[in-house]
């Protein structure tokens, strides 16, 4: 397979990875999803992990039937990435894709949650042991020996079995002598350290050269020590050079030559051959050590193989415990032709979120005291209710946990149930009123629900793109069809009574606002009620405004849009906001 059949490699991306890998190297990367190979050879991060993915998990990837949903898989994969303990294990986090087989989601999920009890049984200061350790490793490149000694660091901070099973039974002593061995080679020999031999020719062979280059003043030192006829100057440069090297006198003498035209000459001639043979020694003595130290890693190559390889496994895995611990993330049930949550949180949002409870299509939910009633069996659920009511939050809940369950990886819910889907159609609203944008929103949530696979939907907002009439004739068919193909969907609208009656197998639900708060925000509950049409309630909004407008004008028209909603009501939400406040103080 050439480079240039893999998704997203064109002649340039593929030429550029032939320059710096060479073709097998660079497919064998790809096939690895190996994102620190790719980006070290000069592709983009954000191409590379594209391509990995695709590369990886190319029929995976069409669970995201449109854009938004792909946002929302990106989005995630951010997210848990920034809980990551290394680079390449963020790298791995992010080229993630969903998993075909609901044992290889079970699998993941075994390994995650044990990997996840795992880190939140550990003391602050065995994390801070971890995080150093990996730390260490990012800062030594990831190589084999910043591997071996993450490896003795986790060993030495007491981790054992479960998600370190892999460093159980290790020769710790044997790894140490690997480490040093690797520590001891480099890419252009042997480095300092390594052979007290090789170490004294070194020093003894710079010694010498460092006098060759400076012969002159050789002869000058010598000659303050009153040294005037040749062979007390020969005597005297002997003397000074091996108190400068180390030398034993019979080893410079025989470096000497036998006839020399001056001082100088004789000097600067002593000291180069001195230099060459000590240079020549000293590799010599390196290419005998390094045959040595390439032996003993030889020896414990398989070892250190299996160190690299589990370093990385728990460095991946300890990344998405991490994100698991940090958000409270469960197991979800593989299970059901549908989809429902207890207390689910959106990842999206910070601060105080209130979970919520919602479900739609066959799920086993339903019977649990924690799911609130949750309807099942239902296909279709049409979702009503306030302005900032948290309509568009909960469909992008519902598309996170199904997300991160197609990835075998636990959600943001205190319990969840989740079928398999082969298409997840997100929609988010697009206040965009025209043609074209009605066209290309039809072509991308028709086909999926047409084509072969179970096909979840999850549409916000259907008559943003064109005429209320018409969106509302729109709808009915999408329903319709949701119902008819056998799929599961959520639909917001505001335009539940305009719908014509629905299907048997769909349901309207709403969400209420309930008032203002003291400080005239909209306050909502976000739960949705089962079965009931939810209210926009204008009213609240035209309160807030009467009472924030500090222009006379403009608050009199407030004053007379609020007669047209209900100028009762108004005047109680008013009324309501003011003795919440008088309460406050």
């Amino acid at each position: 397979m050439r480079l240039e059949q893999y998704w997203g490699v064109g002649p340039k991306t593929a030429e550029t990875l032939r320059e710096s890998l060479g073709e097998s190297a660079a497919i064998d990367a790809i096939e690895s999803a190996d994102v620190r190979a790719l980006v070290d050879a000069g592709v983009t991060r954000g191409r590379a992990t594209r391509v990995l993915r695709r590369a990886n998990g190319k029929e995976a990837m069409d669970l995201f039937g449109t854009r938004d949903a792909r946002e929302v898989y990106d989005d995630l994969l951010d997210i848990a990435a920034g809980y990551a303990v290394t680079e390449h294990a963020a790298d791995r986090v992010r080229v993630l894709t969903p998993l075909t087989s609901d044992d290889r989601r079970e699998e993941r999920l075994d390994d995650v949650l044990e990997a996840r009890d795992a880190w939140a049984d550990l003391s602050e200061s065995d994390r801070d042991a971890v995080l150093d350790a990996f730390a260490d490793y990012d800062e030594a490149g990831g190589t084999d020996r910043a591997a071996v000694e993450c490896a003795l660091a986790l060993r030495e901070a007491g981790l054992r079995g479960g998600t370190f099973a892999a460093l159980d039974g290790i020769d710790e002593d044997a790894l140490r002598e690997a480490a040093a061995a690797l520590a001891a080679l480099t890419d252009d020999g042997v480095a300092a350290g390594a052979d007290d031999r090789l170490d004294r020719l070194r020093e003894r062979s710079t010694a010498a050269r460092d006098l060759a280059d400076s012969a002159f003043d050789v002869v000058e030192t010598v000659r303050k020590r009153g040294a005037r006829d040749p062979d007390a100057f020969r005597s005297a440069v002997v003397e000074y050079v091996a108190e400068e090297t180390g030398l034993t006198r019979g080893r410079i003498e025989s470096a000497g030559p036998e006839e020399a035209v001056d001082s100088a000459d004789f000097v600067g001639s002593t000291l180069r051959t001195l230099a060459d043979e000590l240079a020549a020694e000293a590799d010599e003595r390196a290419a005998e050590v390094r045959d040595e130290l390439e032996a003993d890693v030889a020896d414990g190559a398989a070892d250190v193989e299996a160190i690299v390889d589990a370093v990385s496994d728990i460095a991946f895995l300890l990344s998405l415990a991490r994100f698991a611990v940090a958000h409270d993330l469960s197991r979800p049930a593989l299970a059901g032709d549908g989809v429902a949550v207890t207390n689910a949180r959106n990842l999206f949002l910070s601060g105080e979120v209130q979970p919520v409870t919602y479900g739609v299509g066959d799920h086993d939910l339903a019977g649990e005291a924690s799911a609130a009633g949750i309807p099942a069996g239902d296909r279709v659920a049409v979702l009503t209710g306030a302005n900032s009511g948290g309509k568009t939050t909960l469909l992008e809940t519902v598309c996170q946990v199904v997300v991160l369950a197609s990835m075998g990886l636990p959600v943001p819910a205190e319990a969840a149930h989740v079928g398999r889907f082969d298409t997840v159609v997100f929609h988010r609203r697009h206040a965009s009123f025209n043609a074209g944008v009605l066209e290309s929103t039809l072509k991308s949530v028709v086909p999926p629900l047409v084509g072969e696979g179970r096909t979840l939907m999850l549409v916000d907002e259907f008559e943003a793109i064109t005429e209320p009439g018409r969106a509302a004739d729109l709808l009915n068919g999408l329903v319709e069809l949701t119902v008819d193909r056998g799929a599961v969907g959520v639909y917001v609208t505001h335009l539940a009574d305009d719908l014509s009656p629905l299907p048997e197998a769909a349901r309207v639900d709403g969400i209420f606002a309930e008032g203002l708060t003291s400080d005239l925000d909209l306050l909502v509950d976000y739960q949705p009620r089962f079965g009931v049409v939810g209210k926009s309630t204008p009213e609240f909004i035209v309160s807030r405004l009467v009472a924030n407008a500090s222009d006379r004008a403009v608050r009199q028209g407030f004053e007379e849009l609020a007669s047209a909603v209900g100028e009762e009501a108004v005047q109680r939400t008013l009324s309501d906001a003011e003795w919440a406040a008088e309460q406050g103080e």
